[in-house]
């Protein structure tokens, strides 16, 4: 079991909450008992239900939003857009589950018919991240209580007080507290409750190492539902850019939103060798008046701090690793307070780096890599195991077909960001960025499963061939 949960704000160090470890057989076995009666109201309630915990949530909207803000660091302006996303989550949820698992009857052969309706899986559980610590796991909950299954909910052990906050508020809302358990804990617990038997299925959203791993302890339970959403070593393409503050924009929004803590984050920027010039004078002008800073600064900042002193050095190292192998710094990752997890947003030109590690440094450094023409810039976006998200930037329309046909990834964009992808459509990747479950308003899909019935009032039935006359069985009489 791990040591007391202990959160701190990234910003200060301060503590702002502490919880003991829960125990995640317990948590499993309340849920447990606690499914049967939720899984059979009706779905009109259960949506009800939700749309309760949309208003209580809208309710402590500032509340909310600062403790998230404290919690993982980002600013205030951001945490407030994240409390949008988990209101607005319910009736994106509600319309999805009416759409993607909808009840059907079909007519069939003497009057009969063929009925498809949809099962609750029954007790999932959910493990969340930290850098989206109440919108990311709530993209899994809502869908998965809307569908009629119980959830047992783990928070990142780096924000345990948002998770805290986002089960308090679906108890207040009415939802029986057994039917969504909040287990505290570290790793251990993580995988204490991944290796529970009384659970169907689990869904995560996290780091590639860690889907691996998860992946690898199911493999031997395919009876149990396992929806990944991991990260990405994210391409943006800027070609033929034609206007270049607006180029400049999009590409610092992908690289620096969250302080690159972000599974799409733009991590690559590919361009025109010879012809970058005057969009990386572009980008550099609007990096240098990013104001990184707390929270609840004045003026707000664009960039808090990372989400821990230990991110932020391993951060440090890989960037440092970078620059020994032949990066070209344009712009440094400089470390502000050495004692805080605050960085500079940094572009670093790695072209000549020939042995470029294929992983996902989460934080504020863009790699940008010079190519000699559009075919080898989508060989370069392609050159990762990853497939999460991926942007062009200019081009004609003609352009963009052949980047989209190509480009392996799940989320693909054109004159847009690689962040910020909408939640009234599928999300998820590729590769190593999951498992072909996509999450958004496909989430539907794994948290229940089709049941397929042939129906008939009357029973009727014959067999037809490879049955004996019953006239030529009869043995005579004389």
């Amino acid at each position: 079991m791990s040591s007391m949960i202990i959160s701190t704000e990234p910003a200060t160090g301060v503590e702002i909450w502490r919880g003991a470890p829960g125990d995640a057989g317990a948590e499993v076995a309340a849920a447990r008992e606690a499914w049967p009666e939720w899984a059979a109201h009706s779905l009109a309630f259960r949506i009800e239900a939700l749309r309760r915990f949309a208003n209580e949530v809208r309710s402590r909207e500032q509340a909310f939003a600062d403790l998230i803000a404290r919690e993982t660091g980002k600013p205030f302006w951001e945490a407030r857009t994240e409390i949008a996303s988990v209101i607005a989550k319910v009736e994106i949820s509600a319309n999805a589950y009416l759409e993607r698992t909808p009840s059907r009857k079909v007519e069939a052969a003497l009057g009969s018919k063929v009925a498809v309706r949809h099962k609750p899986h029954g007790v999932l559980a959910v493990l969340g991240p930290y850098n989206f610590p109440a919108h990311l796991p709530n993209g899994h909950i809502v869908p998965a209580l809307i569908a009629g299954n119980a959830v047992v909910f783990k928070p990142s052990e780096k924000t345990p007080a948002t998770g805290a906050m986002l089960v308090e508020c679906l108890h207040a809302a009415g939802i029986p507290e057994g039917v969504v358990r909040l287990l505290i804990g570290g790793p251990a617990e993580g995988k204490a409750l991944a290796a529970q038997e009384g659970i169907d299925g689990l869904l995560f959203t996290g780091s590639a190492g860690a889907g691996m791993a998860l992946h690898r302890q199911f493999a031997e339970t395919p009876h149990k539902i396992l929806a990944l959403e991991l990260g990405g070593n994210n391409p943006i393409v800027a070609w033929d850019v034609a206007d270049l503050d607006t180029a400049a924009t999009m590409i610092v929004q992908s690289a620096y939103l969250s302080a690159g803590q972000r599974c799409t984050a733009a991590r690559r920027l590919i361009v025109e060798d010879g012809a970058e010039g005057p969009l990386v004078e572009a980008i550099v002008k609007l990096i240098d008046r990013i104001i990184v800073d707390h929270p609840h600064a004045d003026p707000q900042p664009f960039m808090g701090p990372l989400i821990d002193v230990a991110a932020a050095d391993h951060l440090q190292e890989r960037y440092l690793d970078l620059m020994m192998k032949g990066a070209r710094p344009i712009r440094r990752l400089d470390r502000p307070w050495e004692e805080r997890p605050y960085l500079t947003p940094a572009l670093i030109d790695v072209t000549d780096v020939k042995d470029r590690a294929d992983e996902e440094l989460f934080g504020p450094v863009l790699q940008m890599i010079r190519v000699k023409d559009f075919d080898a810039a989508i060989d370069e976006a392609n050159a990762t195991r990853f497939g999460l998200a991926a942007s062009l930037i200019g081009g004609s329309p003609q352009l963009y077909d052949k980047y989209w046909a190509n480009v392996r990834a799940g989320v693909i964009n054109w004159n847009k960001p690689t962040n910020g992808a909408p939640s009234n459509a599928p999300f998820g990747g590729v590769g190593m960025s999951g498992n072909h479950r996509p999450s958004a308003f496909y989430a539907a899909d794994y948290c229940a499963y089709p049941v397929t019935s042939s129906e008939s009032e009357v029973a009727r039935a014959a067999i037809a061939q490879g049955l004996r006359d019953p006239v030529s069985d009869l043995t005579p009489t004389d």
